[in-house]
């Protein structure tokens, strides 16, 4: 058995001496894991660090063994976001994140584009938040937890939406919320047509799509938020409370 396609890498753990248990996500094949041989040398390591992109090789005697994993370097994205906090809490959440939601071997065409695209955005600075917290709403609709902005569950109206059900995932309209307002969370412009974002918008996405990431992706799993999103939310909301 063997595959050769361009890939994420996810994550990259020390395996005996030298070695590396590596993750990577194609379009085709998945969340893929395989074994590195040499992957935590240093000659290797640069290239199997969370986010770099690689075109990726793994090869097998049986298609349910771990097989091997070799790779070639194509986009630096770990050593591109290093120098900058936030672009390194982004990509470290998201490769987290889709390490621990997406099943294995299961292909997700959707959200490898979308992370793609959101590795090559980090140069934008914090706006490429937008692009991240999108993307999390289209890994929630991969994985079926998927949210609907179309309209409200009230009233059935398109405009003026401002709100999110917590139990269902429907926007509700800033009207037809009343006395609902504080149990509801809060729906961001740039999630439903906005072209611009703030601070408190990234923060209020990020909290909008952490709710069901944890409840439903994670939850289900018996598993909690991974630590690195955690850590993401609270850089953005630190930027959303500064002065």
């Amino acid at each position: 058995m063997e595959w050769q396609a361009p890939a994420i890498v996810l994550a990259a753990r020390p395996h005996s001496e030298g070695d590396a248990l590596v993750t990577v996500l194609t379009e085709s094949h998945g969340r893929h894991h395989g074994l590195a041989r040499g992957g935590s040398s240093r000659a290797q390591a640069p290239t199997w660090q969370p986010g770099n992109l690689v075109q990726a090789r793994w090869v097998a005697r049986l298609p349910d063994q771990l097989g091997s994993m070799t790779a070639e370097l194509v986009h630096p994205g770990a050593a591109l976001a290093m120098d900058d906090a936030l672009s390194l809490a982004m990509l470290s959440s998201a490769c987290a994140v889709a390490e621990g939601a997406l099943p294995e071997r299961e292909p997700h065409p959707k959200v490898f584009a979308g992370l793609v695209q959101s590795i090559a955005g980090l140069a934008r600075g914090p706006d490429s938040l937008t692009d991240l917290v999108r993307w999390e709403v289209v890994l929630l609709a991969e994985l079926g937890y998927g949210l609907d902005l179309s309209a409200c569950a009230v009233s059935g109206a398109t405009a003026g939406l401002a709100w999110v059900s917590p139990k269902t995932g429907r926007a509700v309209s800033d009207e037809a919320a009343g006395e609902w307002r504080p149990r509801l969370l809060r729906l961001p412009g740039f999630l439903v047509g906005g072209n611009t974002a703030s601070a408190e918008d990234w923060r209020d996405g990020l909290t909008l799509t952490g709710h069901f990431l944890e409840r439903d992706a994670f939850g289900h799993q018996h598993r909690p938020l991974p630590p690195a999103r955690h850590m993401l939310y609270d850089r953005v909301s630190a930027l959303a409370t500064s002065p």
